[in-house]
């Protein structure tokens, strides 16, 4: 019988461990249906200082190990937990200098540039991670690294390989989830950080400006780098998308691929989910109504089934097209409509849904905050959910809307063009509604034309009851993951 692929996942966020965005989804996701189909797949992350020991009881492993930085050797701690609701280990690296201070992130749009104090962390973090295999007595057969976060862990892997002879068949695999965030940060600062010159690595040449990128080291040293949608991976060969690294990404495009995320069937499941008023499933949709009535009520507006709901679960930012809804607010207000937002981001865009709800508040209710019982609420108790992204590398939204039997209006890129099939009313074809153009116009017209459908309420809960029957499960991605970790390793 042969040995199972070995594949260590490095990211800095976990869920439910470390969680700020959709990073964290994947991260506390894929390993668990990577593990049910025979992969020995484990979990790097920081031991961050908002931990929740109590929640997650740690098991120390190693004290005092050592790792050379800025000129010096740090001690660090390694700790051990299983992921909730699987037997992957998760191993969180421990040292309240670099690591246990603060969030997870200093940048509250967790940016990529710009705080010191980020590179410091994540780099350190990316050296750290070499310090496992000894006091673990395992090496996997894939570093699989995850954003530019830890950016230069296939770097280190490459440069470490050429005096430890145990990393030398370790190959470097990278996910971007969102090459909007790069890392860039000064060169000589990162290069006199982790104890490296020019000669280390030809890479290292490779500069913007006076910076050096962590997602460029990373796509110029990794053996392997997907996306997480098919449509992003040929979007980001683009200068549109490509945000200054589609020529590199179109070197290395032989060795690139896309494979959509899933999203957690088990979490995201109305037949089973605690968190709504009451289940329901594909075979009888009929109780959403209850949802809907409790989504209306904890928002303070009018209970009252014939009014459609718009839903809108998102971080705001630039790239998911807040600023295209907030533009087109007074035209929505003047239809029969209710509306709901949550989600936290850029303070200009949280003023902008707060000025335009506060005008309409018998129609519009926003939360600004993170709050995950009120998302599930959204995503069961809405008619209709929102994505007017800019970009979406994969977007998990749509598919926990659609599970949840919420129609989707999205605009055509990335992920959501792989998931979200425009309605042909001729055809009667499709299970959304899609706009071509970044564009508040063409959002607001894909808007009307759900409604429009929306009165329909025959073929409306056709749709419903076909789309919460999809498979958006890990399940395929995975064994697309061990497909190319095979590879890698043949």
């Amino acid at each position: 019988m042969s040995q199972p692929v070995k594949v260590l996942f490095v990211a800095s966020e976990l869920n439910p461990i470390a969680k700020v965005g959709g990073l964290a989804d994947v991260i506390g996701a894929l390993p668990k249906a990577l593990k049910k189909i025979g992969v020995d797949v484990r979990i790097a992350i920081p031991k961050y200082g908002i931990v929740d020991e109590k929640k997650y009881p740690l098991t120390k492993i190693a004290d005092a190990v050592s790792v050379p930085f800025n000129h010096a050797v740090e001690k660090v701690g390694i700790y051990e937990t299983p992921l909730p609701g699987s037997e992957v280990p998760v191993y969180l690296i421990d040292s309240l200098k670099y690591l246990g201070e603060n969030g997870i992130y200093f940048e509250k749009d967790a940016s990529s540039s710009g705080s010191s104090r980020e590179a410091q962390r994540f780099i350190f973090f990316a050296r750290a991670v070499f310090s496992l295999f000894g006091p673990l007595q395992w090496y996997p057969d894939i570093i699989h690294s995850h954003d530019w976060h830890v950016g230069y862990v296939p770097l280190l892997l490459k440069i470490l390989a050429k005096t430890d002879p145990k990393l030398q068949a370790v190959k470097a695999m990278l996910s971007i989830h969102n090459l909007e965030y790069q890392g860039q940060y000064n060169a000589r600062e990162i290069m006199d950080l982790i104890g490296l010159n020019e000669t280390d690595s030809p890479t290292l040449a490779v500069r913007r400006g006076d910076d050096l990128v962590g997602l460029q080291q990373a796509i110029l040293t990794s053996d392997y780098i997907n996306t997480v949608s098919p449509q992003y991976a040929k979007e980001i060969l683009t200068p549109e998308y490509g945000a200054q690294l589609e020529n590199d990404l179109t070197k290395e495009k032989d060795r690139l691929v896309g494979i959509l995320n899933g999203i957690d069937v088990d979490r995201f499941n109305p037949a089973t989910d605690k968190d709504i008023v009451a289940t329901y499933s594909a075979e009888d949709p009929t109780k959403k109504l209850a949802c809907k009535a409790d989504l209306q009520k904890t928002c303070g507006l009018a209970v009252d089934p014939r009014i459609p709901v718009l839903g809108i679960v998102t971080r705001f930012a630039e790239q998911k097209g807040v600023d295209l809804l907030c533009a087109i607010g007074d035209k929505l207000a003047q239809q029969n409509i209710q509306l709901v937002l949550l989600g936290t981001g850029l303070t200009s865009l949280e003023e902008s849904v707060k000025t335009m709800v506060a005008a309409y508040p018998d129609k519009m209710f926003a939360k600004v905050a993170f709050d995950a019982k009120l998302a599930q609420q959204i995503y069961a108790g809405s008619d209709i959910f929102l994505m007017p992204s800019k970009f979406e590398p994969c977007g998990l939204g749509q598919m926990i809307a659609m599970r949840y039997g919420t129609i989707p209006v999205v605009r055509a890129t990335g992920g959501l063009i792989d998931t979200v099939k425009d309605y042909n009313p001729d055809m009667k074809s499709g299970d959304g509604f899609v706009f071509s153009h970044f564009d508040a116009q063409e959002f607001f017209d894909a808007i009307m034309r759900a409604l429009a459908l929306y009165q329909d309420q025959e073929t409306w809960y056709k749709i419903v009851r076909r789309i919460m029957q999809y498979d958006f499960s890990w399940t395929s991605s995975a064994k697309k993951y061990l497909g190319i970790y095979k590879k890698l390793i043949s």
